[in-house]
């Protein structure tokens, strides 16, 4: 579809508060304001505000941002259950998979054998279980799931802008 003269200074105007912010550098404001008043579809906007995370005046901001941590690198996932959940499931999914695996092996030695082996699995899922609680433990206390979280934000970031990247480099190869 077709982008009119208001959706193009919609995206001027937040890419004006962006370079406010101190999100934008001058040259990649510049060039990103020249796509957006030579747009003429919404695909040709597409992008120019991807890796932006919604501008609001520094006077009008409620939020924040965490020390040590950029206003561009720092997102603010969720909290609560349900980001728990994942941390846990991330904390302790590698563990289950291999205790299975292992497991497996010593049930598929025992019937070949004939006969109930030594449960040697246990020397893999004892120590590491034990490490991994006292690290949920102390987790759960320091606040680790929104850090993780944090972190997980800022690595998909970074892939996002690489994709960008890559894709404007061949872009302008093919010109």
């Amino acid at each position: 579809m077709r982008a009119g003269d208001a959706d193009r200074e919609a995206v001027a105007e937040r890419l004006r508060a962006a370079l406010d912010e101190g999100r934008l550098d001058l040259h990649e404001y510049d060039e990103r304001l020249q796509r957006a008043y030579g747009a003429k579809t919404f695909g040709d906007l597409h992008g120019l505000l991807d890796d932006l995370p919604g501008t609001v005046p520094p006077g009008r901001a409620r939020l924040a941002p965490v020390t040590g941590a950029t206003p561009a690198t720092n997102p603010l996932p969720e909290v609560g259950p349900a980001l728990t959940i994942r941390w846990l499931a991330d904390v302790w999914d590698r563990y289950f998979g291999v205790v299975a695996i292992v497991v497996a092996i010593w049930a598929v030695i025992s019937l070949m054998s004939g006969d109930l082996i030594y449960f040697w699995p246990g020397w893999v899922a004892g120590p590491w279980g034990a490490v991994l609680l006292v690290q949920t433990i102390s987790g759960l206390a320091t606040g680790e799931p929104r850090k993780w979280a944090q972190r997980k934000e800022r690595d998909r970031e970074r892939k996002h802008l690489k994709r960008e990247r890559k894709a404007l480099e061949s872009g302008e190869d093919g010109d």
